[in-house]
């Protein structure tokens, strides 16, 4: 059950808000999503609260009836009707993190401000926000306060260690559906080392494009390892089947796909020997033989494209979910998409716009084309052996197109052509020891979700390598008002990047019912005098959209809710609270842990917003 009270400065004064909110809950279809349930509770005079079963009960007992101006009845001071208000859409800054480094591949870092250049669809921006990050940075430190007691995120990094809380998610995505046997060892050992070396904040999920593997973010490493050992190649069809005519998924696609008579004569002349020991008399046989095969080869390599497809779908939207930085690694031979290339674009897009960095690793290492095999015991047809080994080099160079494409297309690295291919992992899956994020706010931005390029250039003549993100999505305008302030304050619940329009303190704290329950409060306590009300018929007038949602220490959803303060203060009002400050609390029943908080503000008049991150350690 979720609990709400209110409070405005001190313990006898009255609610003067009507507050309905959002109940999160988690689900997972291909992935965490979440949902939202409307709920809505409002009485004159005295705040009440609504749980999920339909049960009200009474808000504490503290908050009683404010003092009346003569002549003025205060309940007109509590919203009473369940109608939405109608929001404009508040376009918050946009970030982009970026990653120097100099010709010798060291990373840069002693920027500035100054030495960055960022344009939007080609054209210069003003950088607004400079801020510089290390895998510190997000280092949250627990409230350990006694029962009962309130300790805000500030006081708290005073008397309380560092934990590690989680502040970056990598998804290590392991395609063992094209994955070949001699390398998956070499792989299944580089990512134990980098296992290893995970920080404290680092959380690490593993996943196959089979989906036979799955570990769920996390920062035990010994769950970790243990599903890296049942890692092994799982193709899906076509195992242990001598084709007649022996033939790739690239020759079959030129086949089929792109109508190639010299690859279909080459498979006919294979055709003629395997199947008709060269009789060419039946040369339109062959033909159709191979003609088959094509089909055959085409289908079933298309199956694989679709399995492993969906389940990197699958995986990006499970880190769209996580709340702070994400990051996939990718680790794969490569494969060719063939009819999937619009379906992999896609992918790139819905990566980008959930701030996904794809990393890339070619499992094959430093490698050389294969040519075959000279022991095939297969009947070949000498005049093609030429033509044979060139679709073997251009189908494994085909192969890395990919991985090349949602590297690049999200910002990430491509790492390839090397058998330091742990080094490549460490660098794919850590966060860099240096980076720079800088912000800016579009100007005059139409609000119709269309791509915008980005580009960041140093100011300076520098010759460096920059890794940073190829674009954002603009806001897109839905029919409901209101569900684009869903959107907007679900981006930043899900974010961990703090946002300070608004000036708010975050409080929490916590009362154990027993050994194995919790009640955790968290207070949110603004200054009135930073929001910009509205002045009509003698009152102030605004809404506050308050959210507030609890992970676990792997950034696995928990619970939360959100709630809409609608206020119309008299003058008298306002003053109280422009000294007191107004202070809005939620409780959840949770059990002992350690929990990170997220709590996202929004100004319904200002458009402003504000965020704050703060943990609790609740004992067992």
């Amino acid at each position: 059950m979720v609990m709400s009270d209110l409070f405005m400065g001190s313990r006898n004064t009255s609610s003067i808000a009507c507050v309905s909110g959002w109940v999160f809950r988690s689900r997972f279809a291909f992935g965490a999503l979440f949902s939202f349930l409307l709920l809505a509770s409002c009485a004159e005079l005295r705040a009440q609260t609504q749980d999920i079963s339909g049960k009200s009960s009474q808000a504490a007992a503290n908050t009683a009836a404010p003092a009346q101006t003569p002549g003025a009845n205060s309940s007109a001071e509590v919203s009473t009707h369940d109608t939405t208000p109608v929001f404009r859409v508040h376009v918050n800054l946009v970030l982009v993190r970026v990653v120097v480094r100099d010709e010798k591949g060291q990373i840069l870092t002693n920027l500035k401000k100054e030495d960055f250049q960022l344009f939007d669809n080609r054209k210069p921006q003003t950088i607004s926000a400079f801020s510089v990050e290390t895998p510190k940075s997000h280092a949250v430190r627990p409230v350990t306060a006694a029962p009962g007691e309130s300790v805000s995120s500030e006081e708290a990094s005073a008397i309380a260690p560092v934990v590690g809380l989680p502040g970056r998610f990598v998804a290590m995505v392991f395609d063992d559906v094209h994955l070949k046997l001699e390398d998956t060892n070499f792989v299944r050992n580089a990512a134990t080392r980098f296992i290893k070396a995970m920080t404290p904040s680092d959380r690490v999920g593993i996943y196959t494009t089979s989906g036979q593997i799955t570990q769920e973010f996390t920062d035990d490493q010994n769950a970790l390892q243990k599903k890296l050992f049942a890692l092994t190649p799982r193709h899906l069809a076509g195992q242990g089947y001598a084709s007649c005519p022996d033939m790739s998924y690239f020759q079959a696609d030129l086949i089929q796909n792109k109508h190639d008579s010299q690859a279909l004569a080459v498979a006919t002349e294979e055709a003629l020997i395997c199947a008709y020991n060269g009789d060419r008399q039946l040369l339109d046989a062959a033909q159709n033989v191979a003609l088959g095969e094509a089909s055959r080869t085409l289908s079933e390599g298309d199956a694989d494209s679709e399995y492993s497809y969906r389940h990197l779908e699958d995986t990006v939207r499970r880190l769209s979910a996580m709340p702070g930085q994400r990051v996939m690694v990718l680790v794969s031979p490569g494969f060719i998409p063939s009819s999937l290339w619009p379906e992999m674009s896609q992918l790139v897009d819905r990566a980008t716009r959930a701030n996904v960095v794809i990393n890339t690793i070619d499992s094959r290492g430093l490698y050389t084309p294969d040519l075959g095999s000279l022991t095939d015991p297969r009947p070949v047809a000498v005049q093609t052996l030429g033509y044979k080994q060139t679709y073997r080099v251009a189908a494994q160079s085909a192969q890395e197109e990919v991985l090349t494409t949602l590297a690049y297309g999200t910002g990430g690295r491509f790492f390839h052509n090397r058998n330091d291919i742990d080094v490549g992992m460490e660098e794919a899956g850590s966060a860099p020891p240096v980076s720079y994020v800088l912000g800016f706010s579009p100007q005059n931005m139409k609000i119709d979700g269309r791509y915008h390029t980005l580009k960041v250039a140093m100011a300076g003549k520098q010759k460096v390598s920059i890794q940073a993100r190829p674009g954002y999505y603009a806001p897109k305008m839905l029919p409901d008002p209101a569900e684009n302030v869903k959107q907007e304050i679900a981006e930043a619940v899900f974010s961990q990047e703090e946002i300070r329009d608004l000036p708010i303190e975050l409080q929490t704290q916590f009362f154990k019912k027993d050994p194995v329950a919790a009640q955790l409060a968290v207070l949110t306590r603004l200054d009135v005098k930073s929001i910009r009300f509205r002045k009509a018929e003698g009152r102030n007038l605004d809404n506050l959209t308050i959210a507030t949602v609890i992970f676990d220490e792997n950034g696995h959803f928990v619970t939360g809710n959100e709630k809409t303060v609608e206020m119309k203060l008299l003058d008298t009002t306002y003053d109280r609270l422009s000294r007191s400050g107004l202070t809005v609390k939620s409780s959840f029943d949770v059990k002992p842990g350690t929990y990170m908080v997220r709590l996202v503000v929004r100004d319904g008049e200002g458009e402003q917003m504000a965020a704050r991150n703060g943990a609790v350690v609740i004992p067992y």
